[in-house]
């Protein structure tokens, strides 16, 4: 009886999660424009490339591309000349000659993270006071610079983050990896919103001002860590300036990964996740709203025991089986956790991608499911492997090749 009250009250609690988690993301307005014609500051876009696939040329080719009334800075950078992505660049930038951008390379190791290597490199070359960060595999609407920068017009506001969709589900992997990220990954962060001012910033695209960076020490001062987001975010946060998040999105366009390297990059996610916000990832257990109402099903011990013969005697010796029947009101909390979870993932990422997906409503039982080894997982190690090489994550995010 105390196992049943206890998973019954683990499953309420993950329902009432779901259904916070479900009305904060209705009432968010994502996808709303809120661009000022009038406010056009200059802007300098860093882009860190590493390697290059059949998106590339696309997504780079939307951020030249832009409805924008201010002057832009494109700085590309890269490692080596050597690299593929190298004569994507330039044949980009023969494309669009009245573009103000470069390729630069980017040869110092400056530490472990190699995106935030090329980043310090690139922001000494900076002129603009608002200085956007991208990743290669981001693709933007055109009038995205003028929407991610409005909010910067609010003097206190010193980062802008943007929500972003995974747009090219190509396999199995991707489509559970899509999940995660258009239907819980936002809605997750709106959650953590709610609970205090946002202290972290999402990766895919910031928006900074110079002196909001300056005060931190500049991206030099994050090259020793794996969640540069989040510590980007943290550190300008935790300088007095307010962060935000935009109501535009973007469209992550990724190469196909194959179920190896989508458990590879949960783990790491969860991994990074865990060191940088032990306290809440450690409690975001508690929202999994699969796992309660299922060990509620299987394990609570209210149960009625009946016997079934409902199986012919050329199958069972006996003729008869024991079968165990949970009890009305188990199968009805279970059952209601279930169908909720199920609906909260279709509307969420329905709103996230403007479309229909039926395939959410079993992706989020299995999604949730598979959630749980990664978040024991999170707790049992500290190795990553990231870019293709392996790194071990220290106390307080910091990394240290293997």
């Amino acid at each position: 009886m105390v196992l049943t009250i206890l998973l019954a009250a683990l499953a309420f609690i993950s329902l009432a999660l779901t259904i916070w988690q479900w009305v904060l993301a209705a009432r968010f307005p994502l996808h709303r424009r809120v661009a000022n014609p009038s406010y056009a500051p200059a802007i300098t876009l860093l882009k860190p490339l590493k390697g290059c696939d059949a998106e590339t040329g696309a997504c780079l080719r939307s951020w030249l591309q832009q409805n924008y009334a201010g002057p832009v800075q494109v700085l590309f950078g890269v490692a080596t000349e050597n690299d593929p992505v190298c004569a994507v660049v330039r044949k980009l930038i023969t494309e669009h000659p009245k573009a103000d951008a470069q390729l630069i390379i980017c040869a110092e190791s400056l530490g472990p993270n190699a995106k935030v290597s090329t980043l310090a490199q690139l922001e000494r070359l900076a002129r603009n006071e608002i200085i956007i960060v991208s990743d290669a595999d981001v693709h933007v609407p055109v009038d995205f610079l003028k929407e991610a920068v409005a909010p910067l017009r609010d003097s206190n506001a010193g980062l802008v983050s943007c929500f972003y969709r995974l747009a090219n589900s190509s396999n199995e992997p991707m489509l559970l990896e899509a999940f995660g990220v258009n239907a819980d990954f936002w809605s997750q962060v709106l959650q953590a919103q709610a609970l205090k001012p946002l202290d972290f910033a999402l990766g895919a695209v910031m928006a900074v001002t110079q002196n909001s960076l300056a005060k931190i020490g500049g991206f030099a001062a994050l090259v020793d860590y794996l969640a540069d987001d989040y510590e980007l975010g943290n550190r300008v946060a935790r300088s007095g300036a307010r962060l935000v998040l935009s109501t535009v999105t973007v469209d992550c366009r990724s190469a196909p990964l194959s179920w190896r390297e989508v458990w590879a990059h949960q783990l790491r996610w969860a991994r990074t996740i865990r060191v940088c916000r032990p306290g809440p990832y450690f409690l975001s257990i508690l929202g999994n709203a699969t796992l309660w109402p299922l060990l509620l099903l299987f394990l609570g011990d209210d149960t009625l025991k009946l016997a079934w013969p409902l199986l012919p005697d050329l199958l069972l010796a006996n003729g008869a089986v024991s079968v165990e029947v949970q009890a009305p009101w188990t199968l009805l909390v279970s059952a209601m956790c279930l169908l909720i979870r199920m609906a909260m993932g279709f509307y969420c990422e329905r709103k996230m991608t403007d479309q229909s997906h039926l395939d959410s409503l079993w992706l989020a039982p299995i999604k949730d499911l598979l959630q749980v080894p990664v978040w024991l997982l999170a707790f049992m190690g500290n190795k990553v492997t990231w870019r293709g090489q392996r790194f071990v994550v220290r106390r307080g995010g910091r990394l240290e090749k293997v």
